[in-house]
């Protein structure tokens, strides 16, 4: 399980004297625990493969619109730090597809569903997410959705 993997992580990291990589799994495990205390659960439980992956997920996430504010607040030192745990978030996240092959499906989409009108990029887009969910950035199905419609 996930859970446990992290926690292997966490003792790897403080013989390893890995501060970066301990700071990080730290941090997950306190997610995960505050993920089951919201879900009315007991902290010392496990959670799912699923909701941990949705955790981290979010994690990763909170990262990278940390690295975006710190590049345009100059604040360097701050960016290598936020990159650094990411790097280490993104070990544990499925890979996600490249925008190609999201062009692909969201075009197959679009015919299958015979949308021509930009009105109804919000249907559109909610499709492809619903099939992509956990397989594609939001970002990237966003960007090719607006792109389809141009």
């Amino acid at each position: 399980m996930l859970q446990e993997q992290i926690k292997n992580n966490i003792k790897e990291a403080m013989m390893a004297k890995d501060s970066v990589r301990l700071e990080t799994m730290r941090g997950i495990a306190s997610a995960f625990t505050n993920e089951l205390v919201a879900k009315g659960r007991k902290p010392q439980d496990m959670l799912t493969d699923e909701e941990a992956l949705a955790v981290i997920t979010r994690l990763a996430k909170q990262r990278k619109d940390s690295i975006e504010q710190f590049k345009k607040g100059g604040r360097e030192d701050l960016v290598k730090e936020e990159e650094a745990q990411l790097a280490i978030l993104e070990v544990f996240l499925p890979k996600m597809m490249d925008k190609s092959e999201v062009e692909k499906i969201a075009q197959a989409k679009k015919e299958e569903m015979s949308i021509t009108d930009a009105t109804k990029k919000g249907m559109l887009m909610s499709a492809i997410m619903k099939d992509l969910k956990g397989k594609a950035d939001g970002m990237v199905v966003k960007e090719v959705v607006d792109a389809l419609f141009n």
